[in-house]
Parts: structure tokens; sequence; C-alpha cells
């Protein structure tokens, strides 16, 4: 008989960011665990700081019964003379089975085979649910975790107690130490004490009366209410940032949006400090009005306390003192300037130097992208030639003094950003600010790009020494390990030059640029960084880009064309009727070598339909195009010449020439395909 199911591991207060991390998973991993074990159930999955609840409305007393199905070997070894042979015997004896004739009989692999069925009755799920619960809790992944006592296993924080009910009845088992209780605990406002708990119903109406929101959802809203409610009343307006509620959402069983402030004087510091002061530290929400940063803050109580009063005064002492160091730091930078001497005395990876190596190194590489890309940088920018070399310079020798300052030793995650203020304040070229601003983006796959090339370049240093430098000293990643963020930065490189829209032929660019580091394995690299570009197109029919890398062209912005034009050429809902005609181009001519020069001699045609495929292929071939596009079009405007062909000429032709001679045609066109991409790889 199915009931009610309630599962509830109760923790010390869950970390919100690695939990957040492992919380999409958290469903599938208890969904699998219960299929494996034939409990098969809808369920919900709740959670608050100190909680993991599972609650399924109607749970299967028993594991759903089957017949298992044992084939054993065939009747022709199994019996002889119709009596078991050792074969059979064999089986009989593997099964349990008395008999041959308490066997069945099928097929398999066309043969007929013994057959053992087997009734396996479901066990209750009073005696699996610990395995379960064990299992579901071990396979959890939250990246560090924690012992306590003198347990061996592992969590993300002690579990300090665990309610299992099914029905009105508590289900007994252990994890991690625990034994399963019939009490839970309400939100630490209401008691420290534990709550008795007698039925499934009580435990919801329980937490609800005790100030714990068990809905994630619930919570969230409630927030979002209170915000707003701030908003009208204060006419001002909150960012809410998603990364932050979610946050919120998790470090707290009851939530409570106030208002809080601090002094004006602080708002002398740069908005991205005051924000990161409140967000990373404080997990407050910036107020705005007018566009403009306000002294103002949203904190979020977890409280329930009526006079919130003294929360707020507690969060505005602690958000003071943050940013009163961070003024301090701020001025202190302001006065010593942007100055990167320093950094010749930090060690940036042992066997690659400095900081002020990386530097230099880093300089060399903008200067060569400079020559590069010279003409469009100066048409862009309407700066001199000789003026924007010395800006670039400039711009990198400089872009990693902020790492010096004390600001950015107290705020890490503010390199750049610190230097772009710095920077300003220096009456730094504007090029060169923004530069300094931007010199690490983009930082993800959906990041934001430099603004212009010229910050392009500076960023551009910046990734590519870092992927140069960690390759020659053969620090590549590996597996899901990448310590140095290295696909980050290759998927970076790609982003930019997509992005410009410029000719960036990778392995001439990596061997230009390897001079300054140690001799290493140059198509190493160039292969990890062509694996990255899967990435950029993720709503691309992989096969078209593998089809594009096949052709060994290694110039991103003729791969970006080739697979933007193939991507669009075959998005039509004749795309397989289309590809059909091509993928046969391609298999008759497999066994012919394109990379030799195809002769095509027309006196060898005897048909109508070798001639017109051979004019129309010849004008296409003779024509100039404006880009890929166009080019994929008319090859592609071939297909109904090439079926006709197809429909009323012999390819295999017993004559040996013309044989060849049809081949031929045929290859050439393949080959024309080819330079933008190997047919046979795309699949649709």
């Amino acid at each position: 008989m199915n009931n009610s199911l309630l599962l509830e591991i109760g923790v010390e207060e869950l970390p919100a960011i690695p939990f957040l991390k492992e919380l999409p998973n958290i469903k599938s991993k208890f969904q699998k665990i219960l299929e494996e074990r034939r409990l098969e159930a809808d369920f919900e999955f709740f959670y608050t700081p100190r909680r993991l609840v599972l609650f399924s409305k109607n749970f299967p007393s028993h594991a759903r019964d089957i017949t298992e199905e044992i084939y054993g070997p065939p009747l022709e070894v199994a019996l002889k003379n119709g009596e078991p042979s050792k074969a059979g015997i064999g089986f009989l004896n593997k099964v349990g089975a008395k008999n041959i004739e308490e066997l069945d009989r099928a097929y398999k692999n066309d043969k007929e085979v013994l057959l053992f069925k087997k009734d396996i009755k479901g066990e209750a799920c009073e005696s699996l649910i610990e395995g379960v619960v064990v299992e579901f809790l071990e396979s959890l992944s939250f990246g560090k975790c924690m012992r306590w006592g003198s347990l061996r296993s592992e969590f993300i924080r002690p579990i300090r107690w665990i309610l299992a009910l099914f029905g009105e009845k508590v289900l007994e088992l252990e994890a991690f130490g625990i034994r399963s209780k019939r009490y839970t605990f309400l939100h630490r406002s209401i008691s420290y004490e534990p709550k008795n708990i007698e039925s499934i119903s009580e435990y919801f109406s329980s937490l609800s009366e005790g100030g714990v929101v068990l809905d994630a959802k619930k919570r969230e809203e409630i927030i979002r209410e209170g915000v707003a409610k701030i908003e009208q009343e204060e006419g001002v307006s909150v960012e809410l940032d998603k990364e932050l509620l979610e946050e919120i959402v998790a470090i707290t069983e009851s939530p409570k949006p106030l208002l809080g402030s601090f002094d004006e004087e602080f708002l002398e510091l740069p908005p991205e400090v005051i924000i990161t002061s409140m967000k990373e530290h404080q997990r407050y929400f910036a107020v705005y009005k007018d566009g403009a940063l306000t002294n103002r803050f949203v904190l979020t109580s977890n409280s329930l306390s009526k006079d919130q009063s003294k929360v707020t005064t507690g969060n505005e002492k602690v958000l003071r003192a943050r940013l009163s160091d961070a003024l301090f730091f701020y001025k202190n930078d302001l006065k010593n300037g942007l100055d990167s001497k320093g950094l010749e005395s930090i060690l940036f990876l042992k066997d690659l130097g400095t900081l002020g190596d990386k530097r230099d190194r880093e300089v060399a590489i903008a200067l060569e992208l400079f020559d590069r890309y010279e003409k469009k940088i100066c048409k862009e920018s309407g700066v001199e030639e000789n003026e924007l070399r010395f800006l670039v310079e400039r711009a990198v020798k400089i872009s990693k003094a902020d790492l010096l300052t004390e600001m950015v030793y107290e705020f890490t995650e503010l390199q750049g950003i610190m230097g772009y203020y710095y920077a300003k304040a220096a009456n730094e070229h504007e090029l060169v600010q923004k530069a300094l601003k931007e010199q690490y983006l983009p930082t993800g796959e959906s990041s934001p790009l430099p603004s212009n090339i010229f910050s392009s370049i500076v960023a551009l240093s910046n990734k590519l020494d870092n992927l140069l430098a960690l390759f020659s000293i053969g620090m590549i990643p590996t597996g899901t390990k990448d310590p140095f963020a290295l696909r980050r930065a290759a998927l970076g490189v790609l982003r930019i030059i997509k992005n410009l829209g410029v000719s960036f032929e990778l392995n001439s660019v990596i061997k230009s640029l390897s001079g300054e580091y140690r001799d290493f394995e140059i198509k190493n690299l160039e292969d990890f960084m062509l694996e990255r570009i899967y990435s950029i197109y993720k709503d691309t029919n992989p096969s078209i880009i593998k089809a594009v890398l096949e052709t060994k062209e290694r110039d991103i912005k003729k791969i970006d064309e080739k697979i933007e034009a193939l991507k669009s050429l075959l998005s039509g809902d004749n795309a397989k009727e289309i590809f059909s005609t091509f993928r046969r181009v391609a298999n008759i001519t497999k066994d012919v070598d394109i990379s030799k020069e195809l002769k095509i001699d027309p006196t060898l045609f005897d048909s109508e339909y070798e001639e017109k495929l051979f004019r129309e292929f010849a004008y296409i071939d003779e024509s100039s195009f404006k880009g890929a596009k166009e080019e994929l079009e008319a090859l592609f405007s071939l297909k109904e010449r090439l079926d006709l062909f197809f429909d009323n000429v012999m390819v295999n032709s017993e004559n040996e020439k013309i044989r060849e001679n049809r081949k031929n045609l045929i290859a050439t066109i393949y080959s024309s395909f080819r330079k933008f991409a190997d047919i046979k790889e795309i699949t649709i």
C-alpha cells in the first residue's frame, strides 16, 4: 500500500555557493537511486540552510515486482539424446532448477535456447530506505567536505538529525552515525529544542508556524516582494543580482529585506568597490536613484524579531568598517599612482619568471598584434600610428600595476577595474584607461567582450601569453583540471578574434609569437584552441564545425565564415535532400586522390548530362564571389544538375578512360566543396 514519505536530513548551516552548484543534480541523483531499487515515485525537494527535505505524496510500500530472465545454452548444446548434457546440467545448477522441464524456451541470436524465469518480489521500502538515504548523501558532490567525530565518511557539513516518516510511522535508519528520530528543529528565533513530529502534515505545519519557509521559491518571492515595497516607499531602485539572490535564498529560513545606509563620504569610492564590499563580503543589494549609486543598501535579515533595528544597525557598522578600510586604501593608491616597477620582485610561476617578465612578454605580443592590425586600429581610433603604437605599449606596461596596490590586495576581484580608475586619475589616454578595465575580458562564455580593437589587443596579449607560457613549460590542462584557466583563455582569444573579424591564422600566429618561450609542440596548442571552437557555436550542428576543421583551415576568420555559411544554407527544410546529393558526390570519389591535379577531357563525354554539369561547374569555378556563403550557394545550385547526372550516367563505366574522366569531374566538384568543409563529416 502506497503512502506519503518524508525524509529530512538536518545539517549545520550549508555553505551556499558549493551547495548551489550541486543543487541542479540533487533531484536526478535521488531519482536514479530510487529507480535502481525499483521504488519509482514522484517527489519534491526542498531545502533551507539547515535541512535537505525529500517528500513524496505517493511512495510505494514495496519495490516493484519483476521477473528475472536468465538465458542458457542453445538446446543443441544443452541436450544430448533428449537428456541434459554437461552444459545443460551446469545451467540447471546455476539457476537452482531440478530438471529441464522447469525451464522455458526462447530464441536468441536465431537459436533456440534454454530460459529460466524467476519471479522476484519487491522488498519492503522499510528495509531499503536506509540504503537509499546513505547512497543519496554519498552521491552528492560539493567539493571540499568535512569529517566529524570518529567517522570516516565525509559530507559538506555535519549531519545532526534525520527524520524519516512513512505516513505516521518512523522508518528506522542510520546514516553518518545518526539514527532517525521523530523530531525536527524549528527556526532558532523560536526554539533551540527538538520539535516532536507525529505526522507528515504536522511536520509541514510545525515548520510554517515555527518560522521556517521550506520552499526556496517562496523565500525568493518574499525577498522580491520586500524589495519591491522598499523601492516603492523610498523611490529608489534595487539591483537584484541573480547570483546574489540565489545565495541569499540558500542561507535564510525566514528572509526579510531591510533598508540600511552608510555615510555619503564613502561615495567617493569607485562604485565597483562599494558594490563588491556589499555583495561579495556582506551579501547586500546595491540601491540606485536616478541611475546613480546611493549610500543605501538592502540587507536580508533571517531573524524573526519584531524589532529589526538592531539587525540593521549591526550590518551598517560592519559595512562602515569595510568601506573605511577601502577608502583608506584608495587614497593611498591615488597618492602612489600606477607604477609597475615592483612587478620584478613578484614571482609569476616557476620557470616563467616574475610578473615583470610576464609584462614584458605581453608588451612584445601586443606590439606584434598592433603591426598585424595597424590599419584597422588606426581607422577605428582616429589616432596617428606613432602615437597609437606608444599607447598600446603604455597600456600593456601598466596593465598589471594595480596588482601592487593596496586596494587590489584587499579586493582581488577588482584587478583591472582599479587600474582603470587609477589611470583615469593620472590622466592617462582614454584608450589606455579603457584597455586596463577590459584587459581580462571575456571572463566566460557569455561574458562581455572588449569594446574596441585597442582594448582587444591588450586583452589578447594577456591571454596569449598565458597560453604560450604555460604550454611552453608543459602545464597543459588534463581532464577536468585547469588551474590556470587556459580553456577560458583560449575561448576568450577565439571570441575576441571572431568579434573583430580579422584574419588570425593560428599556426602562423603561434609560431610568430613563440620566440619568447621555450620550444614546445605548437600543434598541441593549436589543437587545444580549436577544441574550444565548438563552445562558440553552441546552436550549430557539431558535425558542420568538424567538417570545416577537417579542411585544415586554421584562419579563425575564415573558419567562422565557413561555419556560418554552411549553417545558414543547411537550415532549410530541404537540407537533408540537398545534402544526400553531395554526400553521394563524396562517396563516389573516395578513392580519388584530390590532392593531385585532376584532368577532365570534355571529348570523352558521351552524354548531354555530363556536358551540362561540366559547363555549369566550370562557370561557377571561374566566377568570383564576395564571400563563402555566395560561393557555397553557387555550388549547392548544382544539385539538380548532379541528380540528373547520377540518374542518367553510369559513373563506373567499363571503359577505363571514361570511368576515370567521370570520377575526375565529380571529384573536382567535391574538391571545390572541400575548400569549405568535408561533406563526409556532416550529418543532418
